[in-house]
């Protein structure tokens, strides 16, 4: 319930939005591995607030965007950030103990190529979380929701009508309509992965069957939450 109530907040007080969000993902990641010392990598981090919630935990960051302006957000610019593309990440084989991305994965065209990169740079043993935005659920389309669920370029000519402007995250261009199916699709491809974790992000962690039932798990699940252990 905090974490539903916080969503209220996002535009009237986003540091302390954002802030909440993060330490509470990486709470979520402390039973997995120790991060006192450990390397993170951070896909699609923007301003950084993950990656200062991963820093407080003790870890060394590397934040990976592929937009300036958005590591600039806020007016912050977090330290060891780089500009370039999940998808072409700028970071050797294995040269990390944990890749971690959250609502990244709805904003690329092909989201298992992007899954199987961020893996690439875990080392062995290393945990791999993965937290996106699902197109079914209420907050789907973003700042266009609820109407994306009558169409994304319904709602993106909707929302340029009432407010003068597009939309930031654009339907077909920089969003796309993931779905609990992808991320489940994906996990059955690549079988050298172990799952630790898998469930509705902002849900209670009994919830997880929901994700074996079709069609009620897209609209449920608002956000997927996957945690995998490399193969050794």
């Amino acid at each position: 319930m905090r974490l539903f109530r916080s969503f209220l907040t996002e535009q009237t007080d986003p540091d302390g939005f954002y802030r909440l969000i993060a330490d509470d993902a990486v709470d979520l990641v402390r039973p997995y591995v120790e991060l006192d010392g450990a390397t993170v990598a951070d896909f699609g981090g923007g301003p950084g607030f993950y990656s200062e919630a991963f820093r407080s935990a003790g870890a060394t960051t590397v934040l990976v965007d592929a937009d300036i302006e958005e590591i600039r957000l806020h007016g912050r610019r977090t330290p060891g950030s780089v500009v370039g593309l999940a998808q072409q990440a700028p970071l050797r084989d294995g040269s990390v103990d944990v890749a971690f991305s959250s609502n990244l994965l709805e904003h690329v065209r092909d989201l298992g190529e992007v899954c199987d990169e961020i893996v690439r740079v875990v080392r062995p043993g290393g945990v791999v979380v993965l937290s996106y935005t699902i197109w079914l659920g209420p907050w789907g389309g973003h700042e266009t929701s609820p109407w994306h669920l009558v169409g994304g370029r319904y709602a993106a000519r909707r929302y340029e009508r009432k407010n003068g402007r597009p939309p930031k995250n654009v339907f077909g261009t920089s969003m796309f309509p993931a779905s609990v199916t992808d991320g489940l699709r994906w996990l059955s491809s690549r079988p050298d992965l172990e799952v630790l974790d898998l469930r509705p992000r902002y849900l209670p962690a009994w919830s997880s069957f929901l994700l074996r039932i079709p069609v009620l798990r897209e609209l449920i699940t608002w956000n997927l939450w996957i945690v995998a252990r490399a193969p050794s």
